[in-house]
């Protein structure tokens, strides 16, 4: 084999660095991290959910756990590179959106992202939920918690007989 003439190795963009799923429910995101090179933990609070997961992907290299975000194991408090969040905060009332964007930030290691991923409304919208999909207001909680967005877009997804607005958000500690 001629090395100088082979293409070069490819390297995965999570070159081993922890990430974590939050209600990571059937293990699909989970699953696509670890594909990605992270060492990835998968975490719901519903057992049911995280043992259909584990049966899902039976040779995953996914940790699944079953675990309360507002209790977490003292191990994960600023413990991964990569947090994924993806629509979690909108399943909950509003009345829980500021404590668990407090949770969700806290498992964000120093330099490390955090990826939003939800439903969005103007200030003061009706929404029937669940899901409630969050007022534009709470999209920047994470600042509050010392992450600075890098990059936010928002996008439209048509669903039958309704437009839902979107945000992807990317933050840094």
């Amino acid at each position: 084999v001629d090395l100088a003439r082979a293409p070069p190795a490819r390297v995965a963009p999570g070159a081993g660095a922890r990430a974590i799923d939050i209600a990571c429910g059937l293990g699909d995101n989970a699953e696509a991290m670890a594909t990605a090179g992270y060492k990835t933990t998968g975490f719901d609070i519903v057992e049911k959910a995280i043992a259909w997961a584990s049966k899902r992907f039976p040779e995953s290299p996914v940790d699944y756990r079953v675990a309360d975000l507002f209790s977490p194991p003292q191990e994960w408090v600023g413990g991964f590179d990569l947090v994924h969040e993806c629509y979690t905060l909108q399943a909950l009332p509003e009345g829980m959106v500021k404590e668990t964007a407090a949770a969700i930030c806290a498992l964000v290691a120093p330099g490390g992202t955090l990826l939003v991923y939800t439903r969005c409304r103007p200030d003061g919208a009706d929404a029937d939920g669940p899901p409630w999909p969050l007022e534009e207001r709470n999209l920047t909680l994470p600042a509050a918690h010392g992450l600075t967005k890098l990059s936010e877009k928002s996008f439209q997804v048509d669903r039958h007989d309704k437009v839902i607005d979107h945000s992807f958000a990317v933050w840094r500690k």
